[in-house]
């Protein structure tokens, strides 16, 4: 037996989901304060919200002239069990970056749990040994809106002299430069 769809059938159905559908197509991108909190993966501006893109070329070139802390801001999985247990990070993969880097998973996303917060607050400061005006580079992988969400954040914090590399370990690896892997530096509540 063959069920043939009426239009008075298809209509209805389509006016059943009309709401679920543009209410999906209506969640925004950005959160009222401008991070980007939805589809990390997705091309990026040409412009970073703070300081100043670097393509691979300037980032070599950086590298060489001032010295800048690296940091490269790919997420991971944070163990889901309560502080009793210990807080670690669970990589599914090993991460490979640029050398000199310090790995800060996390601090790209766009709305931070305190800790996540605090955890950034506290090492940027560490890092920088509190000068605000240490050049900071931050990055990902290509097409992720982490490393920007980070140059914004970072500028939110009083930090003056920043680079967005957008290409991230991607864009490293096709120029064909070294890659190492990388340790994410740790969470847990001593450094809390």
């Amino acid at each position: 037996m063959r069920i043939r769809a009426t239009t008075e059938t298809i209509l209805c159905t389509l006016l059943l989901l009309f709401p679920i559908l543009s209410t999906a197509s209506e969640s925004p991108l950005f959160s009222p304060d401008g991070y980007r909190i939805a589809r990390y993966r997705a091309p990026l501006p040409a412009a970073p919200p703070a300081g100043k893109r670097l393509d691979t070329d300037q980032l070599v070139e950086l590298r060489s002239a001032e010295k800048p802390l690296l940091l490269d801001v790919q997420a991971i999985t944070l163990r889901p069990e309560t502080e009793a247990f210990g807080i670690a990070w669970l990589p599914s993969r090993e991460r490979w970056h640029i050398p000199g880097s310090v790995w800060l998973p996390n601090v790209g996303y766009g709305r931070l749990e305190p800790r996540i917060f605090t955890y950034l607050k506290k090492n940027l400061a560490r890092l920088t040994q509190g000068d605000r005006n240490r050049a900071l580079v931050f990055y990902c992988v290509i097409d992720c809106w982490m490393s920007w969400n980070a140059v914004k954040r970072a500028d939110a914090l009083g930090y003056r002299n920043l680079y967005w590399y957008p290409e991230g370990s991607d864009g490293w690896r096709e120029a064909g430069l070294e890659l190492v892997p990388g340790h994410p530096v740790a969470l847990d509540s001593e450094s809390l």
